[in-house]
């Protein structure tokens, strides 16, 4: 039970109004409503002074896991009212000090990620739609039944490829500055203030429904995608009939992708601000330590495939620039296998 709905359940017990909690607490009415609506969270010193007027511990106000069947069983004027308690100074940890973020923070950053996913999963939409102009111009072409020149189809395709792919690249990087101030969270570590923490369980819990919704939705189409054109080549349609059938098979995907990466984002945002799964405090402290080895991997790699495509070139073979391009994968093959074993280690390590 989050702090709102205590402060609602022991104002409710001692029988009062919220206009008669205020004036113990010598505030006004409105303050108690965002408190209980979770709009907003009380002071430290109001907080210590609700201890001492409900008969409760400050550590029962402010920790989520102490639940209301502590009053239930024990009654409030046995539960201790232990000033000192659940208020903590800001931490310093190895690394860097640790930044604390309120309620206000908490829910500017969900109110960010709330606008820029539909904008930055549109933009995935649009890369993924991008050949479709193409491969229609192309089939028209090629096969009718619309009258399309060879070069208009190769031209205007490209064209609209082109264009659908910088409206995408717009997308990220507007919304993506958007969110540029909030990149700490993925890589620092941070304390929420007391409260915050349940509010944003609770938002998150009244929104799983949805993203189990679209998770599923999203998996389901990418699945079924491939279906249209599995159905032309059973069929042995026509040729342009399998264009048609690439073509849905993209747009299909691309509604899955789309639901997919929206509702990702809302997902991981809850998940940056409680610091679970990929971050916790943990994997950001190894992603810090890989950061640096990770960049210089890449070089590396970079600088040996040049320089095999270069060797090749003074000696007059002009076509290792196209046989060359399996370094890429097998690097980042090896990439994953590498990450892996250090995760691993890691864990051993903490383990003992």
């Amino acid at each position: 039970m989050i702090l709102a709905e205590k402060i609602a359940y022991l104002r409710k017990r001692k029988d009062w109004s919220q206009e008669e909690l205020a004036d113990q607490l010598e505030i006004s009415r409105q303050s108690v409503s965002k408190w209980e609506s979770a709009a907003s969270i009380p002071e430290l010193d109001k907080i210590i002074r609700m201890s001492v007027i409900f008969g409760v511990s400050t550590d029962f106000l402010l920790k989520d896991d102490y639940d209301i069947d502590v009053i239930e069983e024990r009654g409030p004027e046995e539960e201790p009212v232990e000033r000192g308690q659940g208020i903590c100074p800001e931490e310093n940890k190895p690394g860097g000090k640790v930044r604390t973020l309120s309620l206000e923070n908490a829910n500017t950053y969900l109110e960010a990620v709330q606008k820029t996913c539909t904008p930055i999963a549109l933009g995935v939409m649009l890369c993924i739609l991008s050949p479709v102009c193409l491969l229609l111009l192309g089939g028209w072409s090629e096969y009718g039944p619309v009258a399309v020149s060879e070069n208009m189809a190769a031209g205007l395709g490209v064209v609209i490829l082109l264009l659908m792919v910088a409206g995408a690249v717009a997308l990220f990087i507007i919304n993506g500055m958007k969110l540029s101030s909030y990149e700490y969270l993925e890589t620092e570590s941070i304390r929420l203030q007391y409260g915050v923490s349940g509010i944003v369980e609770k938002q998150r819990e009244s929104y799983k429904p949805t993203y189990q919704k679209n998770l599923v939705l999203g998996v389901i189409l990418c699945i079924l995608s491939v279906t249209p054109l599995m159905t032309a080549v059973a069929f042995d349609v026509g040729d342009i009939w399998l264009v048609y059938s690439l073509c849905l098979l993209l747009a299909v995907a691309s509604a899955g992708v789309f639901l997919l990466v929206r509702t990702g984002c809302v997902w991981d945002s809850f998940s940056k601000l409680l610091q679970e799964g990929d971050y916790s405090e943990e994997k950001k402290r190894s992603r810090r330590k890989i950061s640096p080895l990770a960049g210089a991997y890449w070089c590396l790699v970079t600088a040996i495939y040049l320089g095999v495509n270069f060797y090749h070139t003074s000696l007059g073979d002009k076509s290792s620039w196209k046989t060359t391009w399996p370094i890429w994968p097998v690097a980042a093959l090896i990439f994953v296998v590498l990450l892996g074993i250090y995760y691993a280690v890691a864990q051993s390590r903490n383990k003992s």
